[in-house]
């Protein structure tokens, strides 16, 4: 594992400083941010005064922000620092416990786009097991097959043009099999990503990961704390291990005293609504007309019910007239909600967690939910040695499930599956839908995007009148109003 502090926000006068005069005593912290702007609110001075006197005064500055976050409790002052982040050569495992935090920005090396080499890690807990030979030999065992099945996905799908193909039939031909190949390789799997942070986020990762139970993640926390605290000691105040982020769910899997026994999985039972705003489509409406509006949203609703069904549709479709493919939808969409059930496998919750405005909780990995084969593979003759080594995995995580707990998650593949809830707003759902019901998203979350928008239009139909994705916005757009769009094409720099 590999971190380094890539950058932070410094005063931009002291970097003019910087440039003039390399030796320069100015303070490069962000802390400077967090102390001039706390005080906004209680001095006569100009925000750039305050910022000059943080910047003269820094360990004043210091004395403020420990006083005004820890003792007044104002840690919205600590998201004026910002932290830049190179993170590599840590496991897909942990990077599903790194970007659970919603308010942070990462971008991940994909295993879509990119041929894997296959290498991995070797956690601590399983390396200081018995396990750790056959861990080592099943992961070589992955990494060979990952390689195997690429060629042959390749030679596959190349046969089948049954001509020379061409550039972009080549690209996605190896697009595919960069995708489909990695269904066999491991949650230990090397990745890296570029994550932007600011201080109350990153404090809350240190202190998560200092009460977890993966060695990694502790190690990744201590990592990430060594390089901020002497840059910034005053905005990182509670971060150490505690009880609430250490027994909380621990204690509560205990009480909840479930049942153990095999788990099904029904093959149609992928994707389950189970909880949706009731009347959604009159919601939607009443909400819109209390906005543009002065009256209380009651009697907003009481206009709604009183609308017959083609005035509520032509109110709708006035929202999405002068929509463009870059807008989103208005706010007010907000206020419908949906809750999923999903099945879903690694490389699919990979694309899922990304969606950080939605409420996304879920269980651990289990082989008694099967895994998910691409088709690919099953076309290359691949299907009956990937089953073989799912075989061998699921093996070897029995048998550490029972001394190693989570960390035993790290054999199991990209194609295993866990159950997930998601909480949307309908706002959200375009968004999912635009990015993940389009050609290019991966099939499976393309799948699972799909079958939530066709069962949430059931329940919606109205709000929901405009989604798709963004290759087909034309498409769906002449359906609503018998003509196309006027897209307006981005700029670009010359």
């Amino acid at each position: 594992m590999k971190i380094t502090l890539a950058g932070f926000n410094v005063d931009y006068e002291t970097l003019k400083e910087l440039k003039k005069d390399k030796t320069t005593n100015a303070p490069l912290t962000p802390e400077v941010f967090s102390a001039a702007y706390a005080r906004i609110s209680r001095s006569p001075k100009t925000v750039t005064e305050l910022r000059k006197i943080a910047k003269k005064q820094i360990e004043k500055a210091r004395r403020m922000n420990k006083k005004i976050i820890f003792e007044m409790g104002h840690h919205s002052v600590a998201e004026h620092a910002v932290f830049n982040f190179d993170i590599m050569d840590i496991s897909r495992l942990l990077t599903e416990e790194v970007e659970r935090f919603r308010l942070c920005s990462y971008t991940e090396k994909s295993q879509r786009y990119i041929k894997l080499k296959g290498n991995y890690v070797i956690p601590y807990e399983i390396a200081n097991s018995r396990y750790i030979d056959e861990f080592v030999k099943l992961m070589d065992k992955g990494t060979k097959l990952y390689h195997k099945f690429y060629k042959t996905i390749v030679d596959c799908e190349t046969s089948k043009l049954e001509k020379t193909a061409t550039e972009e039939e080549i690209r996605a031909i190896t697009l595919k099999a960069n995708e489909d190949a990695r269904y066999v390789l491991s949650l230990s799997t090397k990745t890296q990503l570029g994550e932007t942070i600011n201080a109350r986020n990153l404090e809350l990762v240190l202190r998560r990961f200092a009460s977890h139970n993966l060695k990694e993640a502790r190690t990744f926390g201590r990592k990430i704390f060594n390089l901020v605290k002497p840059i910034a000691p005053s905005v990182i105040l509670f971060y150490k291990e505690n009880a609430f982020d250490k027994k909380t769910y621990t204690s509560l899997k205990h009480l909840a005293k479930v049942k153990k026994g095999k788990i099904r999985f029904e093959k149609n039972s992928d994707v389950n609504p189970i909880d949706w705003t009731k009347d959604a489509d009159s919601i939607l409406i009443a909400t819109i007309l209390h906005t543009v509006s002065n009256v209380s949203f009651k009697k907003a609703l009481h206009t709604t019910k009183a609308m017959n069904a083609k005035n509520k549709k032509e109110l709708i479709k006035r929202v999405f007239q002068d929509m463009e493919l870059y807008d989103t939808v208005l706010r007010e969409f907000e206020y419908a909600h949906l809750t999923f059930e999903l099945v879903v496998s690694a490389t699919c919750f990979a694309q899922l967690k990304r969606h950080r405005q939605a409420t996304i909780t879920s269980q651990t990995y289990s082989p008694e939910l099967g895994v998910t084969t691409p088709g690919s593979l099953k076309d290359a003759g691949m299907e009956k040695p990937f089953g073989n080594f799912i075989d061998r995995t699921n093996n070897l995580f029995n048998k550490m499930e029972k001394t190693l707990g989570f960390a035993s998650q790290y054999v199991l593949t990209n194609a295993h599956r866990k159950r997930v809830l998601l909480s949307i707003n309908a706002r959200e759902l375009y968004h999912i839908s635009r990015l993940r019901e389009d050609d290019h998203a991966q099939w499976e979350i393309r799948d699972k995007a799909g079958k939530m928008v066709a069962l949430a239009k059931k329940v919606m139909p109205l709000t929901l009148i405009a989604t798709g994705g963004k290759d087909k916005y034309p498409q769906v757009y002449k359906r609503i109003f018998g003509r196309y769009p006027k897209i307006i094409k981005p700029i670009l720099p010359t």
